[in-house]
């Protein structure tokens, strides 16, 4: 019996040592991808962190920002480094379906038999960006969000799986809204989180003016593969949550919803809030920010630096809330406050 006990232990010892020394492994890796990348964009840390917390999640990214803010470019740069096979769509008012998912045409054969062959279009890629997604029809930004979530297209009934990975980072201007057709709330709902790209501070874009406009740019370089991508994938899901750090995810989207918040204040002010997709989105995203900072689990501190890229594009406030002046922003400081 004791032996038994004995090996049990050592059995344990070893999966744990094992298990820290992936995370160191995972952690390096990353890192040296995270530099890479700061050596093309310059002082933008926390975009550049929740792009890789969201494809070490094998989740899908909305970027909001204002033109020359280097969204392409950053995306570009991810499948660089990455090693992913990376493709571009610009969104546009005359964009159908069949220009992104591919299409069937008809070819005459040496014998004159004639055959339909499916054209892949554009979204067979394993890293995807959708440049202004509002800009297109809604039925051309479902095709695409079907994809996204069903990570497959259909095309005269027949299916065509999606290479894997597949991930897709969309762009949205929040300043210019002519001619455009907004994101309805269960499409947002499909992106992991919704990384706001701001202006860099005076010193980031000193360096950025110098790097850029004095003889050749540093080109990016590979780092690692799809393989370890999907590797790092597959261990974020096998981070332990601890369950106080579950508890703060519940109590903080529970809050966030009108008819759930413990709050008076709270519930007066929200329309509707993040359902359950988001306390998913969390778990899947505090652990890889945890794994990138070389940490075994995550904390409560992840739940907060996360709850704006995971529950901004969830919840929208009324009217009166907007009136007075509240922000979403505003809300979900509040709600950090009060539950975390």
């Amino acid at each position: 019996m004791n032996d038994v006990m004995t090996v049990a232990r050592e059995t344990e010892t070893a999966l744990e040592a094992d298990a820290v020394a992936q995370v160191r492994t995972v952690s390096e890796r990353f890192g040296q991808v995270r530099a890479a990348i700061e050596q093309v964009i310059v002082g933008q840390r926390d975009v550049i962190d929740q792009t890789l917390v969201t494809l070490l999640a094998a989740g899908h990214g909305l970027l909001v920002g204002v033109p020359g803010l280097a969204k392409t470019r950053l995306v570009e740069t991810l499948g660089i480094v990455l090693g992913l096979d990376w493709k571009r769509i610009q969104f546009t008012p005359d964009l159908m379906p069949a220009d992104i998912v591919g299409s069937e045409v008809l070819e005459e054969g040496e014998t004159g038999r004639r055959a339909f062959r499916f054209i892949h279009g554009p979204v067979f890629a394993q890293l995807l960006m959708a440049d202004e997604i509002n800009r297109a029809s809604p039925r051309t930004q479902s095709a695409l969000l079907q994809a996204m979530q069903e990570r497959y297209v259909t095309v005269a009934g027949e299916r065509y799986n999606l290479p894997t990975p597949f991930h897709v980072f969309a762009t949205q201007n929040p300043l210019e809204h002519e001619g455009t057709y907004p994101l309805p709330e269960a499409q947002l709902d499909r992106f992991l989180l919704q990384i706001d790209v701001d202006y860099p501070d005076e010193d980031a874009e000193r360096r950025m003016l110098i790097a850029t406009t004095f003889g050749d740019e540093e080109p990016a370089h590979p780092i690692c593969t799809p393989a370890d991508l999907m590797e790092a994938q597959h261990f974020v899901r096998r981070l332990p949550v601890g369950e106080k750090v579950v508890d703060a995810v519940l109590r903080l989207v529970r809050a966030a919803r009108p008819d759930q918040s413990g709050d008076a204040e709270l519930r007066k002010l929200i329309s509707w809030g993040p359902g359950p997709r988001a306390s998913q989105a969390f778990m899947l995203a505090i652990r890889a920010r945890a794994l990138i900072d070389g940490r075994f689990a995550p904390s409560t501190d992840d739940v907060e630096s996360l709850a704006h890229p995971v529950l901004r594009h969830r919840m929208a406030l009324n009217f009166a809330a907007r009136s007075e002046g509240a922000t979403i922003s505003s809300v979900i400081d509040r709600l950090c406050r009060t539950y975390l």
